[in-house]
């Protein structure tokens, strides 16, 4: 049994114990949970259910875990014979969740 979710513009898939790391979460603390009910698509082995957009009823429910900077991405501009040159820096911030519960509809 799974689901497929939308969260923050990005998509998911949720199973029961599954970790997910998702964008940082700002207005939630470690060990708070979190319901989603932004669900695309449900699947329970034999029935799939997918909605338009979100399949109604249907929810995961997700215990907030640490939150972590991805490693460093690196932008290297360059523009030739102009003396322009930028190096720069950027560390994707993210929270790690754990789906407690998935409710089909």
């Amino acid at each position: 049994m799974y689901a497929i979710v939308e969260y923050k513009g990005n998509q998911y898939k949720a199973e029961k114990d599954a970790v997910l790391q998702v964008a940082k979460i700002n207005d939630a603390k470690e060990g708070d949970t979190v319901t989603i009910d932004t669900v695309l698509m449900t699947s329970d082995g034999d029935k799939v259910s997918v909605g338009t957009p979100y399949v109604k009823g249907a929810k995961v429910t997700v215990k907030v875990g640490k939150t972590f900077k991805d490693d460093k991405v690196l932008v290297f501009k360059y523009k030739s014979k102009k003396d322009y040159h930028r190096f720069i820096g950027h560390r994707e911030q993210y929270t790690e969740v754990t789906v407690q519960d998935v409710v089909l509809a």
